[in-house]
């Protein structure tokens, strides 16, 4: 484990840092437009709403990541990630659920919301969010094939990166190489190239997570906190810690913010948070998500030399971990 001390006097001794690199530079006067759009899955019935964050025109056919939101979230959910990743070339896309998003609780009374939340975070729905995925990234291809579509021409589908959080973590997970024996089939995408999990789980009933995990074949970085738990899930600090140490050896990568809350991915804060919000926990996401899609995405050896050398150090704080495999 690379602990920030050790980041630190890895500095001193001169382990290099690649010069010039700084995932949290964005160029001066990009700002990325916002895209609402429907998408319609005519085989389920069902439409999926995405937010698109594009960065300019100039940046041409540009690498996609995919965002999926947290039970009781929606697409206008954790805009900080959407407007720092496309101000660094990416059109984000972030989905919205259906019948796990904000509908399940925003027009009820308080008292009703919790049961609400509790029953929305069914089977059912996780197999809605996975299967929104590919249906997701099938209307991209077509949308950007398609000539004076606001996406047209725009989108590089060979470098699709997942993310998620919580709920949407799990769908992540899911749809990004994670064994599913309770559903009964797998829902591996091959185009997903990398995946960023933001409170990550194990599967519920199983002794050993690396059975899991055994066959996730692409980067993974997870992130999580000292105090990452929820209401809503079963996951403790334990199981989500117990998602890593199952990954194969490779690329895989996990960073844990000292005294992070759930919501400390997130907007906002939620019911029930103990700590203040930390605002360096943005900054050193940000950070090593947009390294991590530099690396896994672009190919960038610069981002790539930045996770694995002293550049994590530079974002991190007291207390914080970041280890890889």
């Amino acid at each position: 484990m690379l602990s920030i001390a050790l980041l630190l006097s890895c500095l001193v001794a001169g382990v290099a840092v690649s010069a010039g690199y700084d995932p949290l530079e964005v160029p001066p006067g990009t700002q990325p437009a916002q895209v609402d759009l429907d998408i319609t899955d005519a085989a389920r019935d069902r439409t999926i709403p995405v937010r698109v964050y594009l960065p300019p025109d100039r940046a041409g056919r540009c690498p996609v990541v995919l965002f999926s939101h947290g039970l009781g979230g929606s697409r206008k959910g954790c805009g900080y990630l959407g407007e720092h990743w496309s101000r660094r070339g990416y059109a984000a896309v972030f989905l919205q659920h259906l019948g796990s998003d904000e509908s399940v609780w925003l027009e009820l009374p308080p008292g009703r919301r919790p049961a609400a939340m509790q029953a929305a975070a069914s089977l059912e729905n996780f197999r809605s969010r996975v299967l929104d995925v590919p249906a997701v990234l099938d209307a991209l291809r077509q949308w950007t094939d398609t000539e004076g579509h606001p996406l047209g021409g725009r989108l590089d589908l060979d470098s699709v990166g997942m993310s998620g959080h919580s709920f949407g973590a799990q769908t992540t997970q899911a749809v990004s190489g994670q064994a599913l024996p309770l559903v009964g089939r797998r829902f591996t995408d091959p185009r997903i190239k990398a995946a960023v999990i933001m409170s990550p789980g194990t599967p519920r009933g199983r002794r050993d997570p690396g059975d899991a995990f055994a066959e996730v074949t692409i980067p993974w970085l997870l992130l999580t906190g000292t105090n990452d738990t929820a209401p809503i899930g079963g996951q403790s600090v334990e199981s989500r810690l117990a998602v890593f140490p199952a990954l194969p050896d490779g690329a895989a990568y996990e960073l844990v913010l000292a005294a992070a809350e759930h919501s400390a991915f997130t907007d906002r804060g939620m019911a029930g948070d103990r700590e203040a919000r930390n605002p360096n926990h943005h900054r050193a996401i940000l950070a090593v998500t947009t390294a991590f899609w530099d690396a896994f995405l672009r190919g960038d050896g610069d981002a790539r030399a930045w996770l694995d050398g002293a550049g994590p150090g530079m974002v991190l704080e007291a207390g914080d971990r970041w280890q890889r495999k």
